[in-house]
């Protein structure tokens, strides 16, 4: 049907539908499906701001020859990993995590680390980012 209110030329049906958030189903845990937040301009704007500075510190760290930096740069890594598992998880269904329903906080702190590490290569493939460009 035509939108008589600004142009009759105009039909719904032509009308593209676009949704905020991606439903994707775990290969890491058949059966569990996850909800992670489609990237736009201002999502990818919000990101960066979050894991700029940790960004900038696990590059500086890494160039080191120092094993204690090494070891701080892998710990850096792991909390950009927190970042987008946070920013971009919106929900999980068909799995619970001792007896209660599994939710991204709970997911970080005691899920399978297969599927948490699964959803945040899910987010960073929104982000156009690959494993080693999501860490510089």
């Amino acid at each position: 049907r035509c939108l008589s209110d600004w142009s009759s030329d105009v039909c719904s049906s032509d009308l593209v539908e676009y949704e905020s958030q991606l439903r994707c189903e775990s290969k890491a845990v058949p059966g569990v499906t996850f909800i992670i937040r489609r990237m736009s301009f201002g999502a990818r704007m919000e990101l960066s701001r979050k894991i700029r500075e940790l960004s900038k510190r696990v590059e500086f760290l890494s160039a080191g020859n120092d094993v204690q930096q090494h070891l701080e740069a892998n710990v850096l890594s792991h909390e950009i990993d927190d970042v987008f598992l946070g920013w971009g998880l919106v929900e999980i269904e068909g799995m619970t995590i001792d007896g209660v329903a599994a939710t991204p906080a709970l997911l970080a702190v005691k899920g399978p680390d297969s599927l948490a590490r699964e959803i945040v290569e899910s987010i960073r493939g929104q982000c156009g980012l690959s494993e080693e460009e999501g860490k510089n």
